[in-house]
């Protein structure tokens, strides 16, 4: 004969006697009970009026079970997505499909504000002021480009042929501030450079993407001072990647170009030249392909991922035209230097390599 005991703090079933023999055993297909004391004995000490089911005595630490379905996968997931720091409302979303954004292929980095994801206005609001305009004069003539702030000092990292050869350097922030600017070292072989503000202190810094997961039809967007227009805003997609581009590492060459009216930096893609002669002295990267408008000036600055991660530096474009800066413009096809390959190449600018 089963005997039944019951432990202090188990509820007692009113309905023990009539419903269930003392002989009959605990039916084991039963369900557990709540894992809460019914409302009444919670109050008042007295057994319900009613259950639906037959209660099975269990041991205490039974009413103490997590719930183990979606709500606690829910919850759990939540939890992990505010620890790496998408928070846990984010992480909600991501799981409900509830005004869930994609996250950039390049990078989990989010740069926007949540309300302004996915946008190109959310985008310019926040990188703008990491982009600036660069004026550079030397023996050669004068070129305007463009820069992306990568310290709050005023480490800016550009384009070598933007201020190879340079005597002065002047550099406009988006809010308008000018500074004066001297180079720190120089890839010719990147077509990079790096170059250090004078007394420059708590400037916006950019936050530079993981170029690696940057897929064709990924959405981009270009800032930079095309023609001295500077904080020039323009978006696309990106059209292909591992393109191969020459380039004139000769920094007079795109001087001249500018001054004639050329319609932008020269450089080689596929055996024929464009916008003008690359000259004798000229290097080859990987570049990635977009068709954002990028024209003159937008030497030096950002290709940037919807989440607002910096994926490329800007650095060459073709135009139509071969003579007259009237016919010069964007045709959608433009290249950057894919911003892994600039991170690599940090550490040998900082070191004040000149080649």
């Amino acid at each position: 004969m089963t005997e039944s005991f019951r432990r202090s703090g188990d509820y007692e079933n009113p309905y023990q006697g009539a419903q269930q023999h003392a002989s009959t055993p605990v039916n084991p297909e039963w369900p557990p009970p709540p894992a809460y004391q019914p409302a009444a004995q919670q109050a008042g000490g007295e057994a319900p009026t009613a259950l639906l089911t037959e209660p099975v005595a269990q041991p205490p630490k039974a009413r103490r079970r997590r719930p183990r379905g979606p709500v606690a996968l829910l919850a759990a997931v939540a939890i992990v997505a505010a620890a790496i720091g998408g928070g846990t409302a984010y992480g909600i979303q991501e799981l409900t499909g509830n005004d869930t954004v994609a996250a950039s292929s390049s990078t989990s980095t989010n740069v926007i504000p949540s309300s302004q994801k996915g946008t190109v206005s959310g985008v310019a609001k926040a990188v703008s002021p990491s982009i600036v305009e660069i004026s550079a004069t030397s023996n050669a003539g004068s070129s305007t480009g463009s820069g992306v702030i990568i310290t709050s000092d005023g480490e800016i990292v550009t384009n070598n042929h933007v201020v190879s050869g340079a005597s002065q350097i002047k550099v406009t922030t988006s809010d308008g501030k000018e500074y004066t600017a001297e180079v720190v070292g120089t890839d010719s072989s990147k077509d990079l450079a790096l170059i250090k503000l004078r007394n420059a202190s708590g400037l916006t810094v950019a936050t530079l993407g993981d170029s690696s997961g940057v897929q064709v039809g990924d959405e981009v967007v270009a800032i930079g001072s095309p023609e001295g227009l500077t904080g020039t805003v323009t978006s696309g997609i990106v059209s292909a990647l591992n393109r191969d581009v020459t380039v004139s590492t000769d920094e007079s060459q795109g001087r001249q170009q500018q001054q004639q009216g050329g319609g932008g930096w020269p450089f080689e893609f596929g055996g024929q030249e464009f916008n003008g002669d690359t000259g004798s002295s000229t290097t080859t990267y990987k570049a990635i392909q977009t068709d954002a408008s990028l024209n003159p000036g937008n030497s030096g600055g950002a290709l940037i991922d919807m989440n607002g991660n910096i994926i490329g530096i800007n650095s060459a474009m073709y135009s139509a035209s071969g003579s007259g800066s009237s016919d010069a413009g964007s045709v959608g096809l433009g290249f950057a230097i894919p911003i892994n390959t600039v991170k690599a190449d940090l550490a040998k600018l900082r070191s004040g390599s000149q080649s």
